[in-house]
């Protein structure tokens, strides 16, 4: 991983499993203490973006990473407070379509607590327009 790319940011341990097959990933962060707010929770903003990840990862492992999951809307759950240690996201897709994209995914620590769930609506873009844009707005 690079440094200080967005993987080391979110606290990224491993990519447990991408299952092409069933449109499903599992990802494995380390929450640290700098993501918590008081009273030692992992702050709602870390939580969302670890589900939001792990469904990006089930799409990108069914259709490649020649699309991009971009997030149009987000509803997550938050069941139990995350706390500093291991936590694993999982996300696997409800359906795809050529443009748009529904996933759900999970949360839960080390001891299988379950933590948050979430649902996704995603955009299905296509990476080289996307990059060239990007390059184009930083000029």
């Amino acid at each position: 991983m690079a440094e200080n790319s967005l993987y080391e940011v979110m606290g990224l341990t491993r990519i447990v499993s991408m299952d092409g097959e069933a449109g499903r990933s599992c990802l494995e962060y380390a929450a640290k203490p700098e993501q918590c707010h008081s009273g030692g929770v992992v702050q709602g903003g870390f939580v969302s973006g670890w589900i939001d990840a792990a469904m990006a990862h089930a799409l990108i492992a069914k259709l490649g990473d020649q699309l991009v999951p971009m997030t149009l809307e987000l509803k997550v759950s938050f069941l139990a407070p995350a706390r500093p240690g291991p936590i694993f996201a999982e996300g696997w897709i409800v359906k795809a379509g050529r443009k748009v994209a529904f996933v759900e995914g999970s949360l839960k620590d080390d001891e299988g607590t379950l933590l948050a769930t979430a649902s996704s609506t995603l955009m299905l873009a296509d990476r080289g327009r996307v990059e060239a844009a990007s390059k184009a707005a930083v000029g």
